[in-house]
């Protein structure tokens, strides 16, 4: 499954918006503004992640949900897709002014994923 998810990221890489665009989140309050009453989508991805600490979503043809906190200016997040256990890891956010938000894992260092607010 991991493998499976790795092929759709590579697949769904959508183009990267110029550094300067993108600012660090660097609350739970700025956070919770960004996202409240929103989904996060990109190809085959929409998900809502709630104020209260909820993810609740579709990825591909499976079910996503977890629950998330922010802790030390990091959005940490325990997933599941699916029915099988992403696990939790603390994520850098960052923003756009034009509506998009991007993740990345292990507080920065990891992979990253863009999403787009609607």
């Amino acid at each position: 499954m991991r493998l499976f998810v790795a092929a759709i990221a590579a697949a769904m890489a959508v183009s990267t918006p110029a550094l300067a665009d993108l600012k660090k989140v660097e609350s739970q309050q700025e956070f919770v503004t960004l996202v409240k009453n929103k989904t996060l989508t990109r190809p085959l991805i929409k998900l809502q992640v709630s104020p209260d600490g909820r993810i609740a979503g579709r990825g591909a043809r499976w079910d996503v949900e977890g629950s998330w906190s922010w802790q030390d200016g990091y959005f940490c997040r325990d997933l599941f897709w699916g029915g099988d256990a992403l696990g939790y890891n603390c994520q850098e956010v960052q923003a756009t002014p034009d509506g998009r938000i991007k993740f990345t894992s292990d507080r920065g260092a990891g992979d990253s994923a863009m999403f787009r607010l609607r």
